[in-house]
C-alpha cells in the first residue's frame, strides 16, 4: 500500500445549504487503520456481501409494500404519521429526538465514511480529503472523498469491497448496539404496581370501511372488553376476537369523553393474512411493566426487526420510553433509560443507512457496484446489458417510492 501526500490544512468549501470541512486528520489515520491485519481480513471478509445486505434492504421493502396493500389500518396508520417519519432527519421526523437522533446520525455517517477510506487504502486507492458536514453551523456527518479515477481502474473485487464496507460497517454497529441493548434490557426489574392501573387498549387508527367504523369507533377511543372478558394488552384483543370468529359479539369502548358505549358486531369468520379483524391501529394505554419487558425481550430472538420500532412512537410497548421506564429498576443506575434510547437509535439509524446504500441505485454504494457488474458485461460484449444499470436504478427507486405514496394513492 503507497502512502499518499496530504495537505495539513484545513479549509472550509460551501455547497449551499452545507459547509464542508475537508481536514487532512483522516488521511493519517486511514493509512494507520489500512496497514494493519485485521482491515485486511475485514477487506477481504466484505468483498462478497453486498448482494446479502441488498437482499434483506428489498426483503423489508417489499414486505413493507405488501402490508400497505392489504391492510387499511397500515394505510391509515401511515397517512396519520405522515411522509416525513421515513427522513432520518432529527427536527422533521418527528419520532426522531433531536439529541439522540443528532448524536446517532453523525456517529453513523462517521462509521460508514471511515469503512469506505479504510478499505480503500488497504487496496491503495488513493483518498482526496476527508472532513465534516455541517448545515447552519451544526455537523450532521462526515466525507470521504475516494479519487475516481482510481477507484475505477481497481479491479472489480477491490472495488465491491471499498463499496461494500460503508454498508457493512453500519451492519456491524447495528448488531453490536442491539445486543448491548438486550443486556440493558436484561437488568430491568419491574417495580412493584401498587396503585390499581386502567386497563384497554388504545384505538390509534381506524380503517375506512372497516368493521370498527361501522359500529362507530374512533381515534382516541379504548377498547375494554369483549364478550365480558377484559381486554388488558393488544394480544388480549386479538385472541378474543380469534375466539369468536363467525359469532356477534359485544364490544365495550370508552370514548374520548369516558362515555363507556357497547355495540354488538358481526365478527368475519375468517380473515385474510396480515389483515385486521376491527381495521384498527392500537397501543396498550397503561401496560403491564412485567408484560412489557418480556414481550419486548422476546423479540430479540423471535422477531429483531420489531425492535425497530421506535420508543417514541410505541411508548406502551417499549420499556425504556419516557412512559415506562419510571416502572423500572436496574443494575446501571437511574442512567439506563439514557443508556438503551442511545443504544436503540445507534442500532436503528446504522441498520437504516447500511441497507438504504445497499440499494441499486445509481449513487448508492449498492447501485455504484452493481453498474460496475453490468459495464463489466457490456465491456465483454453482451450488449443485451446495456440499458440494464438505468433500468435497474429506476425499478428500485419506483418501489422506494411506492412506499412512501401508496397510503395516499389507494386510501
Amino acid at each position: 500500500m503507497g502512502n499518499q501526500a496530504q495537505s495539513n490544512k484545513v479549509r472550509a468549501e460551501i455547497k449551499f445549504p452545507l459547509i464542508l470541512i475537508h481536514t487532512p486528520y483522516g488521511l493519517s489515520f486511514f493509512d494507520k487503520v489500512a496497514g494493519s491485519k485485521i482491515a485486511k481480513i475485514y477487506a477481504r471478509f466484505n468483498t462478497y456481501l453486498m448482494p446479502l445486505i441488498t437482499a434483506l434492504a428489498v426483503f423489508l421493502i417489499v414486505g413493507s409494500l405488501m402490508v400497505l396493500f392489504s391492510n387499511g389500518a397500515a394505510r391509515e396508520g401511515v397517512r396519520d404519521i405522515g411522509p416525513q417519519s421515513n427522513l432520518l432527519i432529527p427536527g422533521l421526523n418527528p419520532y426522531l429526538p433531536w439529541t439522540y437522533g443528532w448524536i446517532a446520525l453523525v456517529l453513523t455517517i462517521i462509521i460508514h465514511e471511515a469503512g469506505h477510506g479504510i478499505v480503500a487504502r488497504v487496496y491503495g486507492v488513493k483518498v482526496e480529503s476527508t472532513g465534516l458536514v455541517l448545515i447552519l453551523g451544526i455537523p450532521i456527518g462526515a466525507f470521504v472523498n475516494i479519487e475516481r479515477e482510481e477507484l475505477t481502474r481497481t479491479k472489480l473485487r477491490e472495488k465491491s469491497a471499498i463499496l461494500t464496507a460503508g454498508p457493512m460497517n453500519n451492519m456491524i454497529v447495528a448488531g453490536l448496539s442491539l445486543g448491548l441493548l438486550y443486556l440493558v434490557i436484561s437488568s430491568l426489574v419491574p417495580l412493584p404496581q401498587l396503585e390499581d392501573v386502567q386497563y384497554g387498549v388504545e384505538i390509534m387508527t381506524v380503517g375506512d370501511g372497516s368493521l370498527a367504523s361501522s359500529i362507530g369507533m374512533k381515534k382516541g377511543d379504548v377498547i375494554v372488553d369483549i364478550e365480558g372478558d377484559r381486554v388488558k394488552h393488544i394480544e388480549d384483543l386479538s385472541r378474543l376476537l380469534q375466539a369468536n370468529l363467525g359469532n356477534r359479539v359485544a364490544i365495550t369502548w370508552k370514548d374520548s369523553g369516558g362515555q363507556e358505549i357497547t355495540k354488538i358486531a358481526p365478527i368475519p369468520e375468517s380473515v385474510q393474512p396480515n389483515t385486521g379483524i376491527l381495521g384498527v391501529t392500537i397501543t396498550n394505554i397503561s401496560p403491564d411493566p412485567e408484560f412489557v419487558l418480556s414481550r419486548y425481550k422476546s423479540a430479540f430472538s423471535s422477531n429483531p426487526i420489531a425492535i425497530l420500532l421506535p420508543p417514541t412512537m410505541a411508548e406502551g410497548s417499549v420499556p425504556y420510553s419516557d412512559l415506562m421506564a419510571s416502572k423500572y429498576t436496574s443494575t446501571l443506575g437511574p442512567a439506563f433509560p439514557i443508556i438503551a434510547n442511545f443504544l436503540f437509535w445507534l442500532w436503528f439509524i446504522n441498520f437504516n443507512v447500511g441497507i438504504f446504500n445497499a440499494l441499486p441505485i445509481g449513487p448508492l454504494d449498492g447501485g455504484q457496484l452493481y453498474n460496475s457488474l453490468i459495464e463489466r458485461k457490456v465491456s465483454a460484449g453482451s450488449t443485451r446489458f446495456r440499458n440494464a444499470s438505468l433500468i435497474l436504478t429506476l425499478v428500485m427507486v419506483l418501489i422506494v417510492a411506492a412506499t412512501f405514496v401508496l397510503p395516499w394513492i389507494l386510501g
